[in-house]
């Protein structure tokens, strides 16, 4: 996540007001869509393919010492993203057809214009499955897969950040395949984004909402991954997260993302960096605020300011995997839902 602030807009926090109806026992980690029984019965055979085991193979990967910290167009960032794209190949989800391939290049210039020092070019990488009836509607799932570099000869993995969102995208886009592999794709088109330059000023996504390779009025929402792998003190050793902006363009986004955790995992889910009061401005600080500044709902599912955040010590054998796991579930079943809902979520706030 990124370490600076952004300057402080006044925002305004309604109360959710919208509504899904949901069955089923709570406890049993399955999400049960009351309108649907056939979507239901699709959902849990994609939702149990995100599995910790996964989890873990793909991150000791993205979070190695051979991935070099993967700063921002260096050597290392390339391995990962080869990985990543290496990744999408295997499971036969494509790049979006009007790409030559599964890069969207961020030029230099456009980052050392904006701050960036001397960073080189860099990329942004998209995999991309088509809806099956709304084709032209987008979820984007996106997290960053940039960190920031070796530093004195030490490596700093970044297996929380954001490592951990690296992989959960990565997760999510394998449970919608094996769902489409059944003839139960989504409605919607999924965008699964994996932006660079975060760390040094949210350049990847900034550069996706400037050049947006689907337009902007077509994408529906924004679920961006940034940090799920660990707790924060003020929450250690509970099931949460923090789950920020669900609210703050549309009524229904905090809803259905309430009613998908509450038919699965029943996490805590924690509204504090809502808050326009709260010091840190965490709303403005990750890649989904570059959606949100052209009026796309988002959430920013988070895991809070932990110790080894930007340290040489967020390793991957600090990440709670079985955390992971369930925090991964639930982006799965908010995205679930928003692809394959009859309408449109609204956009009725400002």
């Amino acid at each position: 996540m990124k370490k600076l602030l952004f300057p402080i807009f006044s925002v305004i926090i309604l109360t959710s007001c919208g509504s899904l109806k949901t069955t089923g026992n709570q406890n049993s980690g399955q999400y049960t869509n009351s309108n649907n029984s056939e979507n239901e019965k699709d959902f849990n055979k994609a939702y149990q393919r995100i599995k910790l085991k996964d989890l873990k193979k793909n991150l000791y990967v993205i979070a190695s010492d051979e991935m070099e910290g993967r700063d921002t167009g260096s050597r290392g960032q390339k391995k990962a993203g080869e990985y990543i794209v290496n990744f999408y190949k295997n499971l036969g989800i494509s790049f979006p057809k009007n790409l030559n391939s599964y890069y969207q290049k961020v030029p230099s210039s456009y980052m050392n214009k904006r701050g960036g020092g001397n960073l080189p070019d860099s990329e942004n990488i998209l995999a991309f499955i088509e809806g099956s009836e709304k084709p032209e509607e987008i979820i984007v799932i996106s997290a960053h897969y940039d960190h920031v570099g070796t530093k004195n000869g030490v490596v700093y993995n970044g297996a929380d950040d954001d490592g951990s969102g690296t992989v959960a995208v990565m997760q999510i886009a394998k449970a919608f395949q094996s769902a489409k592999k059944k003839g139960n794709g989504p409605k919607r088109s999924i965008l699964f984004l994996h932006v660079t330059g975060e760390e040094h000023g949210l350049f990847g996504s900034s550069y996706y909402s400037d050049n947006p390779v689907f337009p902007l009025e077509n994408t529906v929402a924004d679920l961006n991954i940034d940090m799920i792998g660990r707790d924060d003190i003020a929450n250690r050793g509970k099931n949460y997260v923090y789950v920020i902006g669900s609210e703050m363009l549309s009524s229904e986004l905090k809803t259905i993302n309430e009613a998908a955790n509450k038919k699965t995992n029943n996490l805590e889910l924690n509204y504090k960096y809502d808050d326009p009061k709260d010091p840190d401005r965490l709303y403005y600080r990750s890649d989904h605020y570059n959606f949100a500044k052209h009026g796309i709902p988002v959430a920013f599912f988070f895991d809070g300011i932990h110790e080894d955040y930007h340290k040489s010590t967020d390793d991957v054998e600090k990440i709670d995997f079985p955390l992971l796991q369930k925090r991964t579930q639930l982006v799965f079943a908010t995205a679930w839902e928003l692809a394959n809902r009859e309408a449109r979520i609204v956009v009725d706030k400002k």
